[in-house]
C-alpha cells in the first residue's frame, strides 16, 4: 500500500471551499498523510498567502495526524513572471511550487508550460496537451507532471501519460482538491490512472515520485 499523497489542494486563501484546517482533516480521514496548500497566487497576493500559510501548516503538522506543506500555485499570470514568481515564492518559503499548465478547459496563456519547466518549479499542473519538446525538458530538469483526478483538469491525463512515457518524464497524481468530496483515496485515484493508460509499475512509480518530492523538500 502506498502513502497517499496530494501535492496540489486549495483552501479559502484563493478558490477552495475549506479553510485549512477543514481540508486538512478532510484528506486525514479519506487517508492521506500528507497534503500541500496550494492556493493560486500571482503578484497580487503572494507575499500575503505564504506567511499565513506557513503559520497554519506548521501548527496543523504539529500535532501528529497528518503533514501538510505550505506552497502556492502560479496561476494565469504572463511566461515572461513565471520564473520571477516562482524565486520570490522560494524566498517567502514555499515547500511546494506549482504552476497552473495549458490546461484544456481555461485559458492560460500560451507558452506558460515551457516558462514553468525553464523556471524549474516542482509540479507543472495539468499540462493539457503538452508539447513533446516540454517533456523533454521536464525530463532534463526533474520537473513533475501532473495526472488529475480534478474534473475538466483531467481531459488530457491519457496525453500526459503517453507523453510522460515516452520520454522518461516523471508523473505525480494530485487532486487539485477545493471541496470536501475532492480527495478520492487510494482505490478512486489508482483506477483514474490505469483509465489513462498508465500500466501497475508506472502507478507504483508515479505514487512513488509524490514521496520523493516530499523528501527533497523537507530536507
Amino acid at each position: 500500500m502506498f502513502e497517499m499523497i496530494d501535492l496540489h489542494t486549495h483552501s479559502i486563501f484563493s478558490d477552495g471551499e475549506l479553510i485549512p484546517s477543514e481540508s486538512a482533516q478532510r484528506a486525514y480521514a479519506a487517508g492521506y498523510k500528507t497534503i500541500a496548500i496550494t492556493d493560486h497566487a500571482d503578484y497580487s497576493n503572494i507575499d500575503f498567502i505564504l506567511p499565513r500559510m506557513i503559520k497554519v501548516c506548521a501548527k496543523i503538522t504539529e500535532k501528529g495526524k497528518i503533514r501538510v506543506l505550505p506552497g502556492l500555485e502560479l496561476t494565469h499570470v504572463d511566461p515572461s513572471d513565471i520564473a520571477s514568481l516562482a524565486s520570490e515564492a522560494r524566498k517567502l518559503g514555499a515547500k511546494i511550487v506549482i504552476v497552473h499548465g495549458e490546461t484544456l478547459t481555461e485559458p492560460v496563456p500560451a507558452g506558460t508550460n515551457l516558462a514553468a519547466i525553464h523556471a524549474g518549479i516542482d509540479i507543472l499542473a495539468h499540462p493539457g496537451l503538452i508539447t513533446e519538446e516540454a517533456v523533454c525538458l521536464a525530463a532534463k530538469k526533474g520537473v513533475f507532471l501532473e495526472m488529475t483526478t480534478r474534473r475538466g483538469h483531467s481531459f488530457s491525463n491519457g496525453h500526459v501519460a503517453q507523453m510522460a512515457r515516452k520520454y522518461n518524464a516523471q508523473l505525480v497524481l494530485n487532486n487539485d482538491a477545493h471541496a470536501p468530496g475532492d480527495y478520492v483515496g487510494i482505490k478512486m485515484a489508482t483506477n483514474i490512472a490505469r483509465g489513462a493508460g498508465l500500466s501497475d509499475e508506472e502507478i507504483a512509480a508515479m505514487f512513488e515520485n509524490s514521496q520523493t518530492l516530499v523528501q527533497r523538500v523537507c530536507v
